[in-house]
């Protein structure tokens, strides 16, 4: 965990190991302090325990499905960077196709440094979602959300 470019701030002296696991025992897998790795992590991260009116179901499943508890390379501890950990469940690109908001949106093309001109007919340019931005740039709430355009998980 030490190592890792994103990872608890158990260096600094912000936590310890035992603010998740039980050096004797404990309820949990992997000894930790909580029966579930969910409730471990709502010890600190209380604003994702929900409940949300639109909710990522695995989310509220098991955070390790998508965070790694101790440290890793991709921004907010993430198994995979953006966009792949999002697409390992969903569909690269849903409704792809002139009238798609993806199509204009995720699948908009630009030369480095310039400004979108939408879907590259041509072939050329470079997708916004290969250059290092994801899907949570427009779907914010990925945890869950109250908020009545919720259902995509939207701001």
């Amino acid at each position: 965990q030490d190592t890792k470019p994103y990872r608890h701030p158990v260096r600094e002296n912000k936590m310890t190991c035992s603010d998740c696991h039980n050096a004797h025992g404990g309820p949990g897998d992997a000894d930790l302090a909580k029966p579930s790795v969910n409730e471990t992590c709502y010890t600190c991260h209380a604003d994702k325990r929900g409940p949300y009116l639109w909710e990522h179901a695995p989310a509220a499943e098991d955070c390790l499905l998508c965070h790694t508890a101790h440290g890793s390379i991709h921004r907010d501890m993430l198994t995979r960077r953006q966009p792949q950990l999002c697409q390992s469940c969903h569909e690269p690109i849903g409704g792809v196709g002139a009238r798609s908001r993806h199509a204009r949106l995720a699948l908009s093309y630009r030369e480095p440094g310039e400004i979108d001109v939408g879907p590259d007919i041509g072939g050329l340019g470079i997708s916004r979602l290969v250059l290092a931005e994801g899907c949570a740039n427009c779907h914010t709430k990925v945890h869950g959300t109250n908020h009545p355009s919720g259902a995509k998980l939207m701001r």
